[in-house]
């Protein structure tokens, strides 16, 4: 049952993170323009993501959570939750 959509905004995060990792292991993880979807790639486009975040004025850890998924994503192996070490360090 979902609490306040936390339900559904994890498993969009697991999703993504997922996504954004398996783009970057695979030679067909390019962007619409052509660009390869590179861990240096993600890293670039992690810090304007987060900026757009703050600026709607939401109160949160995201420069943490910006952090784990940074590291998660981009990692040599696939860690299989997000949500684990997130509840961890945010709680």
């Amino acid at each position: 049952m979902p609490i306040h959509n936390l339900m559904e905004d994890a498993a969009t995060a697991e999703i993504s993170r997922s996504q954004v990792w398996q783009w970057i292991q695979s030679p067909k993880g390019v962007l619409d323009d052509g660009r390869k979807v590179t861990a240096d790639l993600v890293r670039g486009l992690i810090p304007g993501e987060l900026a757009k975040v703050k600026s709607t004025g939401a109160e949160g850890q995201f420069d943490k959570a910006a952090q784990i998924f940074e590291g998660m994503a981009t990692g040599g192996e696939f860690t299989e939750f997000l949500t684990l070490p997130l509840y961890e360090e945010l709680n």
